[in-house]
C-alpha cells in the first residue's frame, strides 16, 4: 500500500514521522507508569512494594501473550479504524484506573491496558517503519524503538516526579491521556482509513491458547514477585503457581504441535542461533536490571529527590542514544557481531566493576556521569541487534513467531530480575548487618563514641537531651541500614560483573555468530517489543 493512499497527499514525511513518535512515546510510557514512584504509590493505595511490581507484570503479561493474536486483528481492521480502537480503549482504561483504589479493580484494568497498548505499538512500529525510506529501514526502526525501551523507565518517572510531588498519585492517569490526544488526533486527522496488509478474515481465533499462555505467565510473575516475601513454598499459592506455570506452558506447547494454525511455531526452537540470541537476551536484561540499584542508591543514600535523582540519569539516556546509533550504522555495514556484542558488554562490565569502589555513603554524583554514560552506550550496542539476530535467525515465515518468543523471554528476565533483586537484597543485608552486629559488639566503645558523637550534635542543634538520646540511636540504626544496602550493591554488582566477563567469553568461543546474515527487510515488526 503506497503511503500517498494511507495518509493524505499534503502530509509531509516529516509530519508523519514525528506525529507517530509523538503517540509512541506516551503509549510507551504507560508501560512503567505503576511503578514511576514506588513509595508514592505503596502511600496513597495502602499496599506492599511487591503489589505495585506485579501491577507492572500483569501488564507486561498482557502484552506478550496477547503479541501472537494481535496479528490477526492487525491484518483483518482498517489501520485508522483499528488505531481509533485502540486509542478509544486506552483512555477509557486510563481513566478506570484513575478512578480505581482497590488492587483488585487495578490488576485487571492494567491486564486490558496491555492488550491494548500491544495494538497501539504494533500500528505506530508499522507506520514508522514505512516512513524510513531506506534499504535498512527496519534495522533504523528497531534501534529507534528499542532505544525508547531503554529509556522508557526512568523518563516516565522522570515525568511523573513534579506531578507526584504536588499532587495525589493517579493523577500520572490523567496526565498519560492529555499526553495521548494529541498525538491520537493529529495521527488520525491526516490518515486514510486503509490497510498496511492484505485482509484476512477473523475467524477460528485461538482464545484457548492466549488463555493457557496468559495464566502461565501472570502465574509466573506472581510467584516471582511474592514467593520471597511469602517464603516461597512455604506458601500454598506459591506453591500451586510453581506446579501450575510448567503445567500450563507444555501443554500449551503440545496444543501447538497439534494445531494446523498454532498461536505459536514452536519450529524455532530447531534452530541454533535462536538459542544463542534468546541466551543474550536474558543476560542483557538480568544485566540491565541492576541498574536499578543506581537509582535508589543516589535517592537512598546520597538523598537525592526523585526529580533531581532521574534527571540526573539523562546522562545514562544520552549514552544509550549513543549506543543504538553505534550499532544501527556497525549493523548496516555489516560489521562483525561478536566484535559489537563484545564491546557492549565490556562496557557493562566495566561499570559494574567501576561501581564496585565508587559506591560510598558521601559522594560528588557528578562522578558517576562518565560511568552512566558508559552503561548506557553498552545497553544500545547490544539491544537493537541482539533482537535483529535473533528475527534473522529464523525463515521469514517464522519471524512473528521468534519475535513473539523473544517478547515471552524479556518478559520472564525481567521478572526474574525483580526476584533477583529481592531475594539477594535480602541475602546479602541479612549476612552484612550479622557481620556489622558482631563487630559492633566486639568494639562497644566505637559504639559509644559513634553514639556520643550523634547525642553531642543533636544537643547543640537544640534538641533536648533524653529526646537527642533517641535519636542517636534512630541515627545508628540508619547508618547500618546504609551501610548494608551499599554492600549488598557491591555484591550484586560484583555478580553482574562476573556474568559479563564470562558471556565475552561465551560469544568468543561462538565463531557462527558472525556467520548470520542480518536480514529482516521482508519481515513485519513485532506488535510490541517491550
Amino acid at each position: 500500500m503506497a503511503d500517498k493512499q494511507l495518509f493524505k497527499a499534503w502530509v509531509p514525511r516529516w509530519l508523519i514521522f514525528l506525529t507517530t513518535l509523538l503517540l509512541l512515546l506516551p503509549t510507551l510510557l504507560l508501560f512503567a507508569m505503576s511503578t514511576a514512584n514506588v513509595s508514592a504509590a505503596v502511600g496513597y493505595y495502602g499496599i506492599e512494594p511487591a503489589d505495585v511490581q506485579f501491577s507492572l507484570l500483569v501488564f507486561y503479561a498482557a502484552i506478550a501473550a496477547f503479541t501472537p493474536l494481535e496479528t490477526r486483528f492487525f491484518n483483518r481492521i482498517a489501520t485508522k479504524e483499528y488505531l481509533l480502537i485502540c486509542l478509544s480503549l486506552q483512555l477509557v482504561f486510563a481513566y478506570g484506573v484513575y478512578h480505581s483504589h482497590h488492587l483488585g479493580v487495578i490488576l485487571p484494568i492494567r491486564f486490558l491496558q496491555g492488550i491494548v497498548n500491544c495494538g497501539t505499538t504494533s500500528i505506530c512500529l508499522n507506520l514508522l517503519f514505512r516512513q524510513l525510506k531506506s534499504d535498512h529501514a527496519r534495522e533504523i526502526g528497531y534501534s529507534i524503538f528499542y532505544g525508547l525501551i531503554l529509556c522508557v523507565a526512568p523518563l516516565t518517572s522522570l515525568m511523573a516526579a513534579p506531578l507526584i510531588d504536588q499532587y495525589d498519585y493517579k493523577v500520572i492517569y490523567k496526565a498519560i491521556t492529555f499526553c495521548i490526544i494529541p498525538g491520537a488526533i493529529m495521527l488520525l486527522s491526516i490518515m486514510h482509513n486503509v490497510r498496511l496488509s492484505r485482509k484476512t478474515p477473523l475467524y477460528q481465533l485461538d482464545w484457548v491458547s492466549f488463555v493457557l499462555y496468559a495464566g502461565a505467565l501472570v502465574l509466573l510473575a506472581y510467584v516471582l514477585v511474592y514467593g520471597q516475601q511469602l517464603n516461597w513454598f512455604d506458601d500454598p499459592m506459591v506453591r500451586y503457581g510453581a506446579f501450575l506455570v510448567p503445567f500450563l506452558l507444555l501443554m500449551n506447547y503440545w496444543r501447538q504441535k497439534s494445531l494446523k494454525r498454532p498461536y505459536v511455531y514452536v519450529e524455532i526452537f530447531r534452530y541454533k542461533n535462536i538459542w544463542i540470541g534468546l541466551l543474550l537476551l536474558v543476560i542483557l536484561y538480568l544485566v540491565r536490571g541492576s541498574f536499578n540499584l543506581t537509582s535508589q542508591y543516589f535517592a537512598q543514600v546520597l538523598g537525592m529527590d526523585p526529580i533531581h535523582t532521574y534527571r540526573f540519569l539523562l546522562w545514562n539516556m544520552l549514552g544509550v542514544v549513543i549506543g543504538c546509533t553505534i550499532s544501527t550504522r556497525l549493523v548496516i555495514l555489516k560489521k562483525s557481531l561478536q566484535a559489537l556484542w563484545c564491546t557492549g558488554f565490556a562496557l557493562l562490565a566495566i561499570y559494574h566493576a567501576s561501581m564496585i569502589y565508587m559506591f560510598s555513603t558521601e559522594a560528588d554524583p557528578n562522578h558517576y556521569i562518565v560511568l552512566l554514560i558508559a552503561q548506557g552506550i553498552g545497553a544500545g550496542l547490544l539491544i537493537g541487534p541482539i533482537v535483529l539476530f535473533i528475527i534473522s535467525s529464523v525463515p521469514t515465515v517464522l519471524s512473528k513467531s521468534a519475535s513473539a518468543i523473544g517478547v515471552f523471554v524479556r518478559f520472564s528476565t525481567f521478572s526474574l530480575s525483580l526476584a533477583s533483586l529481592n531475594f539477594y537484597q535480602l541475602y546479602f543485608e541479612k549476612i552484612h548487618s550479622n557481620q556489622l552486629a558482631e563487630g559492633l559488639n566486639q568494639s562497644n566503645s566505637l559504639l559509644a563514641q559513634r553514639l556520643s558523637l550523634y547525642q553531642q550534635a543533636l544537643s547543640a542543634s537544640g534538641m533536648p537531651h533524653d529526646q537527642a538520646g533517641r535519636a542517636a540511636h534512630a541515627l545508628l540504626a540508619k547508618s547500618m541500614h546504609k551501610q548494608d544496602f551499599l554492600r549488598f550493591c557491591m555484591d550484586y554488582y560484583q555478580l553482574m560483573a562476573i556474568i559479563c566477563v564470562i558471556t565475552i567469553v561465551l560469544i568468543l568461543l561462538m565463531p557462527i555468530i558472525n556467520k548470520t546474515i542480518i536480514n529482516v527487510k521482508n519481515k513485519q515488526p513485532a506488535a510490541a517489543g517491550f
